[in-house]
């Protein structure tokens, strides 16, 4: 009688964490209000193992990790062209995340992960201007 029971304890006990993971979408757009090539939303804030749905809704965009702007121990990640890719992301800190093909234009969007702050040094490097001013205002949300 109580077998049963003490079973379903504990695969809910094992499976519990999971089960509280989240899946937000971003949207990879030609144009959204005034600004082109976007992600929409551009800034997430989540929490470990929660996962991010990068979905091209229109063509010709990815979404790929900036090594140098993530997390240390972070894995990074690329999608391809026109698909879909769901990124699951464990460890806290800041991301960079990037259209490949339209980075110059500024197409990037920022994800948090846990309670974090902006890393010393974290725009420094080689980021394309009107990339740079999309970051600096999407980390104004921290």
């Amino acid at each position: 009688m109580f077998r049963p029971l003490i079973s379903a304890l504990a695969l809910a006990a094992l499976f519990g964490t999971a089960a509280h993971a989240e899946v937000f979408e971003v949207h990879m757009l030609n144009k959204n209000g005034d600004e082109r090539m976007v992600f929409e939303p551009d800034f997430v804030q989540i929490a470990p193992g929660d996962t991010v749905k990068f979905i091209p809704t229109d063509k010709s965009h990815n979404a790929q990790s900036i090594d140098e702007m993530m997390p240390e121990g972070a894995a990074s990640f690329v999608g391809k062209i026109n698909q879909e890719l769901d990124v699951t992301f464990d460890v806290e800190g800041l991301y960079a995340v990037k259209c490949n093909p339209h980075y110059a234009m500024g197409m990037v969007m920022t994800v948090a992960v846990g309670e974090t702050t902006v890393p010393e040094g974290f725009l420094e490097g080689r980021v394309p201007k009107k990339a740079k001013e999309r970051f600096e205002a999407q980390l104004g949300n921290l």
